[in-house]
């Protein structure tokens, strides 16, 4: 939660967590998504129904996947070339928050500004 700034809209969506009334708005909010989504925006316009597995949109799906890559590709985006690690690599203005994930996880006690103290977990989520 830590790349996300802290606000009292995100420590609700926290503590819904371990709500079995809301945990359905954690799951929207922090949960782990697909890797491929589709939705029928007309139908669903908060896109909360994903449809990319359904069989039945297969083709279309492909044909969109298909559409984004060459756009990508004609925009020169790194990803489409073997080179996306460079959005994982840029300095950021804080020296005193760069390789933050990797510090933290290291179990370097951090305190960036933009997070709030309950924003941490004590222990990991699986």
């Amino acid at each position: 939660y830590l790349n996300c700034g802290g606000s009292p809209t995100k420590t609700e969506c926290l503590k819904a967590r371990k709500q079995t009334n809301k945990h359905k708005y954690w799951q929207m909010s922090f949960g782990k998504r697909s890797a491929e989504e589709l939705y029928q925006i007309v139908k669903d316009p908060e896109c909360i129904h994903n449809l990319a597995d359904k069989p039945k949109y297969e083709s279309l799906k492909n044909k969109l996947k298909k559409q984004l890559f060459a756009e990508l590709k004609k925009q020169g985006d790194p990803r489409m070339f073997g080179k996306g690690h460079i959005f994982d690599e840029y300095i950021y203005a804080n020296e005193d928050t760069r390789g933050f994930y990797e510090r933290y996880m290291r179990g370097e006690k951090m305190r960036p500004g933009w997070v709030n103290s309950s924003d941490f977990e004590k222990e990991p989520i699986r």
